[in-house]
């Protein structure tokens, strides 16, 4: 790996390091970079915030998205602190990011507490046996958001 991705991991594992003495999240951190400029910074917010969601990829993702003014990340990459998890790997895929640089591995995260090797299992079970129950309600209404959106001729296609 050469000095510019090293250096971008390494601001990664140090706001992941701070943000633990902050008290305000978990131990990681992510940058949204693009023709080598950071665009996007986050931590770990999920108690700070009170919110599942707040991942460092996650609030990375938002802050660059805010800051260019787009939810397209063509062309820019993502640096964690750690590999990300499946709500984030699934926002960094939504944001077309191309590619993903981490430090810490999975296992490493289930080291400390961070297992989500439980939601990969879940997702490749059938709908009736995982473990949040799941339930299909077929309201005769059910398509008609996607029907509108489909007759839709100016919509922003993502």
């Amino acid at each position: 790996m050469d000095t510019k991705h090293a250096d971008f991991i390494r601001e990664a594992i140090r706001m992941a390091r701070n943000n633990v003495e902050s008290g305000q999240g978990g131990p990681f951190g992510a940058l949204v970079v693009k023709n080598g400029q950071v665009i996007g910074r986050g931590v770990n917010r999920v108690t700070g915030n009170n919110d599942p969601s707040a991942h460092a990829e996650v609030e990375a993702i938002r802050d660059a998205c805010k800051n260019i003014g787009h939810y397209w990340l063509k062309d820019a990459v993502i640096y964690a602190s750690c590999e990300p998890c499946p709500m984030c790997l699934g926002a960094i895929y939504w944001a077309r990011i191309k590619t993903i640089y981490f430090a810490a591995d999975n296992k490493d995260a289930a080291r400390a507490g961070f297992d989500d090797s439980f939601i990969y299992r879940e997702f490749a079970l059938p709908r009736e046996d995982r473990s949040v129950r799941s339930v299909q309600f077929k309201d005769s209404e059910r398509n008609q958001p996607f029907d509108h959106w489909i007759r839709m001729e100016n919509k922003a296609r993502y």
